[in-house]
């Protein structure tokens, strides 16, 4: 169950997504450690509700207890995520543009380049994996299913380098996901914000529909993903 030795997460950024992703580790038999950028003071009551597998700490501690590191901040604070303490490290990047959030990015506004390859730039001897951006952290909570199961729900991931890949896919069906391989990270852009494979591809029908979300096989996301189209286009 824990791939290749890999018996800890580490979480730099706790909000939705961080703490969902934490709540799933600890299930899934990781332990975790938790940081944000307001101290691990403010992280009492998450780690408190999470028991002995978790423990709250700074960015960088996070970064080096982590054998799997997730990075999932707002994109404008990529430039503050520590680098040293990352060096070496599997990062699976959650990252979303939002402009009015995050200010303008020339480099993504011509779409000559995608949010994780900032972060990959950033993180120079790390090997980042695109991934958990596409889907609605509440989603993310319920969807979860055990290996094997017939409604199990998949999650693209992307990336450039194949071991990091596999430690993450391994990671996902711990958690209870299946994975489909989009390619390198300059593919992530197939499910970015407001494309098919978008979040919205995990609701269902109706005026509820979020509130009821529905597995999407890996099927469904490799047909959501073929209808990506460049925002420019």
């Amino acid at each position: 169950m824990l791939g290749q030795g890999m018996t800890t997460v580490g979480l730099i950024g706790s909000g939705h997504i961080g703490s969902t992703l934490a709540r799933l580790a600890v299930a899934a038999g990781y332990d975790v450690v938790l940081s944000n950028s307001r101290g691990p003071e403010t992280l009492r009551d998450l780690v408190g509700e999470l028991g002995p597998n978790a423990r709250a700490a700074t960015p960088a501690e996070a970064g080096e207890a982590g054998d799997l590191v997730v990075v999932t901040v707002p994109l404008r604070a990529y430039r503050d995520v520590p680098v040293e303490a990352l060096a070496g490290r599997i990062v699976i990047d959650t990252n979303n543009y939002y402009p009015d959030r995050d200010g303008h990015f020339a480099e993504l506004d011509d779409e000559s380049s995608t949010t994780s390859e900032l972060l990959q730039a950033h993180l120079p001897t790390s090997k980042v994996v695109k991934g958990f951006n596409n889907i609605f952290f509440q989603h993310l909570a319920s969807l979860a299913r055990p290996s094997g199961s017939p409604d199990r729900t998949a999650l693209p991931i992307a990336g450039d380098d194949p071991g990091a890949k596999r430690a993450v896919t391994e990671f996902l069906d711990a958690i209870g996901y299946d994975v489909v391989d989009v390619g390198p990270l300059a593919e992530g852009w197939r499910y970015q914000r407001d494309l098919p494979a978008y979040a919205g591809l995990y609701a269902g029908e109706g005026p509820d529909g979020w509130d009821n979300p529905v597995p999407a096989s890996a099927d469904a996301v490799k047909a959501a993903l073929a209808l990506a189209r460049r925002y420019s286009e």
